[in-house]
């Protein structure tokens, strides 16, 4: 891993590993109940029982960062899976079909990628409303155009290949060949360009909680802790605030840094 990703890519792994861990460790980790109130520490600065201070309920910062990854990490990550199968589907299809097929797939996929994410998502609350499930809904199908046109170039290199002319004479059907020697070869561009969307997921999704059309109270959400934070901030406790949106930030670098480096593995493999 270390030789094929360098000592940054590696870096960046270790420390999404990290992430993992304390996420779905978040109950046996975290030293507080997320979401019980407590006035006595409203806003209070940081304490051995509660390392970074409590909010304006007085609920533990800390513990709420914990539990607020599951909800921040889970939609961005549930987006690109959706995105990524029904791109690859609509790539591939596309690819293969040609002529017509591909022509109306490729303005399908204009049509969606012209479209903000952001608006597809705030439509998407306003019929099913406020919650991840239309954040979701509608974030992957604003993201599937970014996956399925990159692969529908590769796969359209692929397709003139001399490997899957060989497969056709042997008389494969178009099904077998694109599951069995297609998309396989398709699988680092795909990964690639998923986690490279990723980190934009992420960003979208915090938006939305922050706008308060997401995650809804008290769960926890760092998207939501930063719009919480924003008036613990001018009350003197910028600490919610300040540390759900570095912890933001953080990922989205990390996010960024491990597409860029798939993406180069990708092209150096060609």
């Amino acid at each position: 891993m270390k030789a094929r990703l360098g000592p940054l890519g590696l870096a960046t792994v270790l420390l999404l590993g990290l992430l993992a861990v304390v996420t779905a460790c978040a109950p046996l980790l975290a030293p507080q109940d997320p979401n019980q109130p407590d006035l006595f520490n409203a806003l209070a600065g940081s304490s051995g029982a509660h390392p970074l201070g409590g909010d304006a309920l007085g609920r533990d910062v800390l513990s709420r960062l914990m539990f607020g990854a599951r909800t921040t990490l889970l939609g961005p990550l549930f987006t690109i899976v959706l995105s990524t199968v029904a791109g690859t589907v609509l790539a591939v299809t596309a690819a293969w079909a040609g002529g017509r097929v591909d022509a109306v797939i490729s303005r399908l996929l204009d049509v969606l990628f012209a479209i903000p994410g952001i608006v597809f998502a705030l439509v998407t609350v306003a019929v099913l409303g406020p919650g991840m499930t239309g954040v979701v809904a509608g974030l992957a199908v604003a993201y599937t155009p970014y996956v399925a046109r990159v692969v529908r170039s590769a796969a359209l290199r692929e397709r003139n290949l001399p490997y899957i002319a060989a497969a056709w004479v042997q008389g494969r059907s178009a099904v077998a060949i694109c599951s069995r020697h297609l998309l396989p070869n398709l699988r680092p561009i795909i990964v690639a360009q998923s986690v490279s969307a990723l980190g934009f997921a992420i960003i979208d999704v915090a938006a939305i909680s922050f706008l308060g059309l997401g995650v809804q109270p008290p769960t926890a959400d760092w998207g939501l802790m930063v719009k919480n934070g924003l008036d613990s901030a001018v009350r003197g406790q910028p600490m919610e605030a300040v540390s759900a949106g570095v912890l933001i930030a953080l990922v989205v670098v990390a996010v960024n840094l491990l597409g860029d480096r798939l993406g180069r593995q990708e092209g150096d493999l060609r």
